[in-house]
């Protein structure tokens, strides 16, 4: 077995066209956060996990950074592709626990869709994901409400050989 951890962090976008992506899931009337991609922290932190425990580096090294193929790029998808590369090597995910950090928008009624998107992007069960919510009571730059952090754990266990 393997255990992988990822994190992600990105500021929210001065564009306001922008929308807000997390876990795959647009959340409504919130301001969205500046990335090369669709900037969804917590997919992003989920891949960088996986990736890790299969020691297949991070994100930036299997897809480049700042790619033109991946600019605006669904990350679920992104994600999907990760989840071949780790079957590939030999893995599967066991469970996958994630905190996202934010000072707003509140999340917690997200937490059912987020954990079904992810679940159907990984091939697992609900069962297997857990979504946290938490703040830094208003300390950092998340506290003030500059951007929006995710950290995911995951387990491998041996399997699709």
């Amino acid at each position: 077995m393997r255990i992988g951890s990822g994190l992600d962090v990105h500021p929210f976008s001065e564009d306001p066209q922008r929308t807000l992506v997390l876990a795959g899931l647009v959340i409504a009337d919130a301001a969205g956060l500046a990335g090369h991609s669709d900037a969804d922290v917590v997919s992003h932190a989920v891949a960088d996990a996986m990736l890790g425990a299969a020691a297949l580096g991070d994100l930036g090294s299997r897809f480049g950074v700042d790619d033109p193929a991946t600019a605006g790029a669904d990350s679920l998808q992104l994600l999907a592709a990760v989840v071949t590369d780790v079957h590939a090597a030999g893995w599967e995910l066991g469970n996958l626990d994630i905190t996202v950090i934010a000072q707003r928008p509140r999340l917690a009624s997200h937490r059912g869709a987020m954990r079904g998107n992810l679940a159907g992007c990984l091939g697992c069960g609900v069962e297997q994901v857990s979504v946290k919510f938490t703040t830094t009571d208003r300390l950092g730059s998340i506290g003030r409400g500059e951007g929006i952090a995710a950290w995911a754990t995951c387990l491998l266990l041996p399997g699709h050989r």
